[in-house]
């Protein structure tokens, strides 16, 4: 079974026992290893031929555990204008959460 999950503007197609990184979820403060959380932003679940699909499918959703959170490598920004003798670098480091889906449930 299989489940298309949206969270921070990404989809992700996801399977019981995959380990992603997704973008760091504000309503839940401060992660803690081995929390639980549920996804509910499920726009597609389904198994080898029948799929569901839509942008919130009826009831289901997703449940995680939460492994860690971390913050992704730094990301350098880099601006220039050759005639202007203009100069900017700055760099990003996105916050990150690294979970292990447990379950899909319709």
């Amino acid at each position: 079974m299989f489940a298309v999950i949206a969270q921070g503007g990404k989809q992700y197609r996801v399977e019981p026992g995959d380990v992603l990184k997704i973008e760091r979820i504000p309503s839940l403060g401060v992660a803690e290893k081995n929390q639980k959380i549920e996804l509910t932003d499920v726009r597609a679940v389904g198994e080898a031929g029948d799929v569901a699909i839509g942008k919130s499918v009826g009831g289901a959703k997703v449940l995680a555990t939460v492994i860690r959170e971390v913050r992704e490598r730094k990301i350098l920004v880099f601006k220039k204008k050759k005639t202007k003798m203009f100069k900017k670098r700055r760099g990003h480091r996105q916050d990150v959460l690294e979970i292990r889906i447990d379950s899909i449930e319709k």
